[in-house]
């Protein structure tokens, strides 16, 4: 049996502190005209604002990305101009008015502006058309449970392109 006395343990754990601590970033999102996004409903509802489910997930899921990839410092400030997530509800479906059908036709995208910046610098800047053509074939994306699981996998690729170097 492995033993891990008190010092060794409390320089382990200040590592891992100091680990996590070396991302720190932050991220602040805005949503542009939500009511005019193609498809941003998690419940067929098609009056969508800022406050709408689907978004704030977004946001938050966003705002952890730069906290664990980008370092203390530096902001990422998103703009999202439209979002149309993966599937579409389609009313004339007596029986499943409110469930998402999802086809290879019907791949998630969003439509974004971006700055990172560092105190007054702005270190990088654009906009893009994020989205994901082939989102049936990632692993996990049935059996995940997460309703925008298709949508977060798409922009965690984004943000690690563009900010971490990594290629997706």
């Amino acid at each position: 049996m492995l033993r891990i006395g008190p010092a060794l343990l409390g320089s382990l754990l200040a590592g891992m502190v100091a680990l996590q601590d070396a991302r720190a970033g932050e991220a602040s999102v805005r949503f542009v005209a939500p009511e005019r996004f193609t498809d941003a409903s998690i419940n067929g509802d098609h009056r969508v604002g800022a406050d709408a489910p689907a978004l704030q997930e977004l946001a938050r899921f966003i705002e952890r990305l730069a906290g664990r990839g980008l370092p203390a410092g530096q902001t990422l400030e998103v703009e999202v101009t439209d979002v149309d997530l993966a599937g579409r509800y389609e009313p004339w479906r007596i029986d499943a008015q409110s469930t998402r059908i999802v086809t290879s036709a019907t791949w998630p995208r969003i439509r974004l502006r971006y700055r990172l910046v560092e105190g007054d610098r702005v270190i990088r800047s654009g906009e893009d058309d994020v989205h994901d053509q082939t989102f049936e074939m990632r692993p996990g994306r049935l059996t995940s449970g997460d309703r925008l699981f298709s949508e977060k996998a798409m922009l965690d690729d984004w943000f690690h392109a563009k900010f971490s170097g990594r290629t997706p």
